[in-house]
């Protein structure tokens, strides 16, 4: 096994990185984003739909759903976030940062919203009773494989990306602002944009404690 891992948690193969772990290894929480992108808006929702038709899901239900935000639809999708957190942080100074972190989403070309169709898993759970009890986790499971997907090809192309969870709290004004179906549930937030300040270098846990091998 030397020589297949290395500290920097990247693969390789006869000693030179592959690339789809290359790929990986470039998707990194990138907060610094502008509204330029390396794609078109077009080659963006192109890029969303092909990664979002090859990720896999439990009994190939496919619960995971997509909304892609630009322009004016991205922008009042975080002065939601920016009046959800307002209502509910009183202190003008603790506020002051986190208006400051939404200001930076809000400077980035667009956002991708995650939305789990409950409907799918419910139809599951009736079909399937005996596994009633795992397909909302399963269905979790589809999600953060599509977020991760889309992360790894947006970086690829050059574009950086960082994740957010303002749901619940933002949920119900969403769901009004952008016609979003009941049984929708969001999951997760993606600003998208080019990266204007690199992430810093990440630390990897040891490898051998991360990855275990028996019987080899």
């Amino acid at each position: 096994m030397t020589g297949t891992f290395r500290n920097s948690a990247t693969a390789t193969l006869g000693g030179t990185m592959s690339a789809f772990v290359s790929a990986i290894s470039a998707r990194r929480s990138q907060y610094a984003l502008s509204d330029a992108a390396a794609l078109s808006d077009a080659e963006i929702v192109d890029l969303v739909r092909s990664v979002a038709g090859e990720v896999p899901s439990a009994f190939n239900s496919q619960p995971q759903r997509v909304i892609v935000l630009f322009g004016a639809e991205h922008h009042r999708l975080w002065t939601i976030v920016h009046d959800a957190l307002r209502a509910v942080v009183k202190d003008d100074t603790a506020f002051a940062a986190t208006e400051q972190k939404i200001a930076g989403f809000d400077a980035a070309r667009g956002t991708v919203l995650y939305f789990d169709d409950t409907t799918v898993t419910m139809n599951l759970q009736e079909q399937f009773p005996s596994y009633a009890a795992n397909f909302p986790v399963w269905a979790q499971q589809a999600n953060g494989m599509l977020q991760f997907a889309v992360w790894s090809a947006l970086a690829e192309a050059g574009i950086g990306a960082n994740l957010q969870h303002y749901n619940p709290l933002i949920d119900d004004a969403v769901r009004e602002a952008f016609g979003i179906p009941e049984n929708w549930k969001l999951v997760a937030q993606m600003p998208f944009g080019e990266v204007t300040a690199p992430a810093g270098p990440r630390e990897h846990m040891p490898l051998d404690e991360q990855v275990q091998v028996r019987g080899l």
